[in-house]
């Protein structure tokens, strides 16, 4: 199945790839656009991007799994990104994701990102949200919350609603 890109998004990454002297060097700047209009990376995607780029799809997949920001599955509505580096390790990160998943219905062993059923949240761990001091720290979607207790994560959630 090919994939469907709107002429608008196509004319974007047209200009994106006239940027660069050497057309691999848009890749990570269309994997970016793709996402950022489809919500995710799909097969197909790796496909049409590696044919705009003139590469082998192999190489547009191997940023898609190197990067973490990258997905290859649809994200829910709302995401949730908590650190899960030593402060925030040592803060409580791991009883908050714990604590979040058994609220949303979600296996606390799941490796990798999570997205409820309605897909409404995906929950998953990341690497430093830059916020050492104030452990534990999650992101709702572009939002930082520092200091996230599991009351404070009852109140983000029921935001999202």
């Amino acid at each position: 199945m090919a994939l469907k890109v709107p002429s608008n998004l196509e004319s974007e990454i047209d200009a994106m790839i006239a940027r660069y002297p050497v057309k691999r060097s848009a890749s990570v700047m269309l994997l970016h656009a793709v996402q950022d209009h489809f919500g995710y990376v799909s097969q197909e995607a790796i496909e049409w991007i590696a044919a705009k780029l003139e590469l082998q799809p192999i190489n547009i997949l191997e940023l898609v799994t190197f990067y973490p920001m990258f997905r290859q599955e649809r994200a829910g509505r709302h995401q949730l990104k908590i650190c899960r580096t030593l402060s925030c390790a040592l803060g409580g990160s791991h009883k908050l994701r714990d604590f979040l998943c058994e609220k949303l219905g979600l296996a606390r062993d799941a490796h990798g990102p999570a997205t409820t059923e309605d897909g409404k949240f995906t929950i998953e761990f990341v690497e430093c949200l830059a916020s050492c001091g104030t452990p534990p720290v999650m992101m709702c979607n572009q939002e930082t919350h520092e200091n996230v207790t599991p009351e404070k994560a009852e109140r983000i959630l029921e935001g999202c609603k």
